[in-house]
């Protein structure tokens, strides 16, 4: 297994479909301001925020059950800056569709700018033939409310490549994330 060059993602990004939208390079500017960058990085892709996310809110007292989450527990929200409360979370989705080729495994890690301030982005490896919208978890660990920008860079896609193909693909598996288009709760 290797890790893969920006000369691969561009390719694969061209040929396959790999990312939509996708950029070239790395993008650090938008309207004449500095922005959290994203983009295409030496062996990443550093992936941006859309602007819907679900802020987790504690009003209802509820217990968190992965087996029966309830949704009343998230508090939906538009716009192009998220305050996530003291101690708490939210759900976001990338603005970038992946297609994962069947011989590629893809690791998220959070972009340091953000891990500075105490949030802390955790995605699941998004594995073999698995397509659709990454939903991202941003958890504020600080006593202060945090804020995450829309439009903006806030993770980074690590991709390894295999000698063989697996034996069987997520899409094989018939996963219960594939095809997702916006933030998507938990499944059982």
């Amino acid at each position: 297994m290797s890790i893969k060059s920006d000369r691969w993602i561009r390719r694969m990004a061209a040929t396959q479909r790999m990312i939509e939208p996708f950029e070239a390079g790395q993008v650090r500017e938008a309207g004449g301001h500095r922005i959290v960058s994203y983009g295409t990085s030496s062996y990443g892709y550093d992936v941006r925020c859309s602007n819907e996310f679900k802020i987790f809110t504690n009003i209802n007292s509820t217990i968190v059950d992965p087996k029966a989450f309830d949704s009343g527990s998230f508090v939906d929200f538009t716009g192009d800056v998220c305050i996530i409360p003291p101690n708490s979370f939210a759900l976001a989705r990338t603005i970038e569709y992946f297609r994962i080729p069947r011989n590629v495994l893809v690791a998220c890690l959070g972009k340091s700018t953000y891990a500075r301030c105490g949030v802390i982005v955790n995605v699941t490896p998004l594995e073999p033939e698995w397509e659709g919208h990454v939903t991202l978890e941003f958890s504020n660990t600080t006593p202060l409310p945090a804020k995450i920008y829309a439009n903006e860079g806030v993770a980074q896609m690590i991709f390894f490549e295999s000698d063989e193909v697996c034996e069987t693909s997520y899409k094989d598996r018939g996963g219960k994330y594939q095809g997702q288009q916006g933030v998507t709760l938990p499944k059982l």
